[in-house]
């Protein structure tokens, strides 16, 4: 069966990534409709956490962020799946990298490198960078229960030369390249929400007590690497620009949880500058106190 959907599915998808970024947003809109007004995926769940996270705003004000967070996750779900057959030159011009030399100076101090983002803007097209630098590029992602599709989204994220690990994945290969004196920069998207029982900090994000995600530093603390923030920001449809933040260039000397508290700092900078680019719908604040 799952098989079966992929087959289905994929000549779709593949007929999708052709389409010129103006036809592309076209049929954004279209799945935006679907999506919102028909199936309403996850509105309630956007609603609530909009109205906990941004309780200055009016419910209306917060009605226009809602629908423009949902346009643009539409955008992203698009533009992930036109990676498919975008080149090189062009992907450039739509993912602008404004400091590289910030993380290429990074590169020469011969540790490895965390780097920490958000579900914010393009976090898709971040791997992009993978063509642009020295280290192997690991993106650290949850595996697909659909075998067929989980192969698909590799197949995607790994174009620019970016290697996948999943989650369970990611320690053994630290570990094993931390022994044989590999290094390698490790994307880690890191504002979720950890799971229950596997959470060591809490702190307020967005002004509301939380449990903290806490791995990308106790990583970049056990295997002495680098660590520092992607910051994206949406320029207009179909274009972005990423800047480059050193969060610590001697993470075992840094306090616990003080590089992840800064990290959510300045996610938290993001979301109030423009808050209709954040994935509001997975579940951030659900173990709140």
């Amino acid at each position: 069966m799952q098989f079966l959907l992929y087959i289905l599915l994929y000549p779709i998808l593949w007929c999708i990534s052709m389409l010129p970024f103006r036809i592309l947003y076209i049929v954004s809109d279209g799945v935006y409709v679907l999506t919102y007004y028909i199936i309403g995926y996850r509105k309630k769940t956007v609603r609530e956490n909009l109205a906990l996270a941004l309780p200055h705003l009016s419910e209306k004000e917060r009605l226009v962020i809602e629908k423009k967070s949902f346009r643009h996750m539409c955008d992203v779900f698009l533009e992930m799946i036109k990676t498919l057959t975008i080149s090189k030159s062009e992907m450039d011009k739509h993912y602008v990298f404004n400091n590289l030399e910030v993380y290429s100076d990074l590169e020469k101090k011969g540790k490895s490198i965390a780097l920490l983002c958000a579900h914010y803007a393009s976090y898709e097209w971040a791997v992009s960078m993978n063509h642009k630098i020295t280290f192997k590029g690991y993106a650290v992602y949850k595996k697909i229960n659909n075998r067929y599709f989980d192969k698909l989204v590799r197949d995607i994220r790994s174009k620019f030369k970016a290697t996948l690990i999943t989650t369970k994945e990611t320690i053994p290969v630290m570990a094993s390249n931390f022994r044989n004196n590999k290094l390698g920069l490790y994307g880690l998207v890191s504002d979720q929400s950890p799971k229950l029982g596997a959470f060591f900090h809490w702190n307020k994000f967005m002004g509301i007590e939380v449990p903290i995600h806490t791995g990308g530093e106790m990583l970049a603390k056990k295997y002495d690497m680098n660590v520092i923030f992607l910051r994206t920001k949406k320029v207009k449809r179909g274009y972005y620009e990423a800047t480059f933040e050193v969060l610590s260039d001697n993470a075992k000397e840094v306090p616990n949880y003080e590089i992840t508290d800064q990290f959510l700092k300045l996610v938290e900078e993001q979301i109030y500058e423009q808050p209709e680019f954040y994935l509001w719908s997975h579940k951030r604040w659900k173990h709140r106190r």
